[in-house]
């Protein structure tokens, strides 16, 4: 048996991209997943695909701007389940632009979904992970983090501020949690479909030397997989064109 068959999942921005990968690669390994994202018609397509290769898989449209929507997706596993093993904190999103642009609700919404989302699933799940004796939590940050560029400022930002909150949490966990922070480069996926119609060819040129959702879905699975009592703390995956 690995260390991740039979663990139940939640995944947050689960529809597509990273989160799409890791759901059907995990759900391949034995786990039953619980898959939360917008979009409730790729959801459940996702659930199908998953359920036709043998595997579990439950979804809830899930808007992580609403802390009672991410309540509602801890809920559904231990409803179904009767426990929690695992939560991907993957949804995200990157509206890339100057700060002179001052686009401020781009700012914001960067804040609600890639910071607030994330606190909303620790204040949901750290209950949960307390009161069972076990718990991982597993945060999809960025390269954008640790090597800031003109057009990130405010993308990085967030996404920094997760990196300090999950270390933070790490400290605090004690013996029994785990927590990790996966940090991939270039992906192919649809990262650029909402950003600045300016900033966009330069980011899609950049993700055509991009790593494959998967890629990044192999680190998180090799975090999760590790024997109780190992905390994988960071990842860093990029495509080796990557500077």
């Amino acid at each position: 048996m690995s260390g991740i068959e039979g663990k139940v999942v939640m995944i947050t921005g689960a529809g597509s991209g990273i989160g799409e990968a890791t759901a059907l690669l995990l759900a391949e390994r034995g786990a039953k997943i619980v898959l939360g994202a917008r979009r409730p018609e790729r959801l459940e397509a996702l659930a199908a695909r998953i359920e036709e290769a043998g595997g579990e898989a439950v979804w809830a449209r899930t808007d992580v701007t609403r802390r009672e929507d991410v309540s509602g997706l801890v809920e559904l596993a231990r409803e179904r389940y009767g426990k929690l093993d695992v939560l991907v904190s993957n949804a995200g999103v990157g509206l890339l632009s100057r700060l002179d642009d001052l686009r401020v609700e781009d700012w914001e919404e960067m804040i609600d979904v890639n910071l607030k989302g994330v606190l909303y699933g620790i204040a949901e799940a750290l209950p949960v992970f307390r009161e069972q004796g076990f718990g991982h939590f597993v945060n999809t940050v960025s390269t954008a983090g640790l090597r800031i560029v003109p057009l990130q400022a405010v993308y990085a930002g967030t996404k920094n501020a997760v990196r300090t909150i999950s270390e933070g949490l790490r400290q605090e966990a004690g013996d029994s949690l785990r927590v990790t922070v996966v940090s991939p480069g270039a992906v192919r996926t649809d990262f650029a479909e909402r950003m600045d119609p300016a900033v966009k060819p330069r980011i899609d040129k950049m993700m055509e030397t991009g790593l494959t959702p998967d890629a990044v879905a192999r680190a998180i699975a090799f975090a999760i997989e590790q024997p109780d009592g190992v905390d994988v703390g960071d990842i860093v995956v990029r495509p080796t064109a990557q500077g």
